[in-house]
């Protein structure tokens, strides 16, 4: 289970603390077992600061806390606070990736059976789509929709997310594409021919969560390869 140390303190020297932390990343790497740590301020009082660390297990953080430089930095720490910090030790009883979340039900979307679902909940107005198959992006809801539909047209598919990785506003996705080839792809007559294609996708969220721009790279040459499209050429 997920742990998560939550630690509060009051300073004014933060610049100083910064500095300490940086130190400590320094001295234990290749050792620590945090896997994400967030420092905070209040608004309303500069000096009150709340740091969140994680950790994949109480018994990692444990570990973590016993390494010596950790003793050595709690003690600078405490001497450039205001007061004795105080900690709180948080099991993780739920946590959702939002952005992950809004990842896997955008390829879900794309495959569903029947129309199309209007999108407009997942995908920002003014959507940007970069691909570079295409000799220019992608601009605007109605025009991604209508790229998604072309697709739509000529194959019957469904997306395997591998993985999605999320930071701040981005996200990227490794995809795996299985497919039957149904109608027309760049002038290909349906071949009726399975086919699969790999892919990753990055993702940018605006401020409300919805997908404001995309990045695809995807194996098209080996598509094509597979619909007999480079037959010719390669005899």
């Amino acid at each position: 289970m997920t742990f998560v140390q939550l630690i509060e303190c009051r300073t004014s020297r933060l610049d100083e603390m910064n500095r300490l932390m940086d130190d400590w990343v320094t001295q234990t790497r290749g050792r620590r077992t945090a896997t994400h740590a967030l420092v905070g301020r209040d608004r309303s009082d500069a000096s009150h600061i709340v740091e969140v660390v994680e950790f994949p297990s109480y018994a990692e953080a444990m570990r973590n806390s016993k390494l010596p430089e950790t003793g050595q930095i709690f003690q600078e720490m405490v001497a450039l606070c205001d007061e004795t910090p105080t900690f709180m030790d948080l099991d993780v009883v739920r946590d959702e990736r939002l952005s992950e979340d809004t990842v896997r039900r955008f390829y879900g979307a794309l495959a569903t059976a029947g129309e199309l679902p209007p999108l407009n909940d997942l995908l920002d107005e003014d959507v940007h789509s970069h691909d570079p198959v295409n000799p220019q992006d992608t601009i605007g809801l109605d025009n991604a929709r209508a790229e998604y539909r072309m697709w739509r047209a000529a194959f019957d598919f469904t997306f395997t997310v591998e993985d999605v990785l999320a930071q701040g506003d981005r996200a990227c996705a490794r995809w795996t594409w299985n497919a039957t080839h149904k109608g027309d792809f760049l002038g290909i007559a349906a071949t009726g021919r399975n086919v699969t294609m790999t892919g990753m996708t990055l993702f940018r969220f605006t401020d409300h969560g919805k997908i404001a721009e995309t990045w695809w790279q995807h194996d098209q040459l080996g598509l094509m390869q597979q619909l007999g499209a480079l037959d010719e050429l390669e005899q």
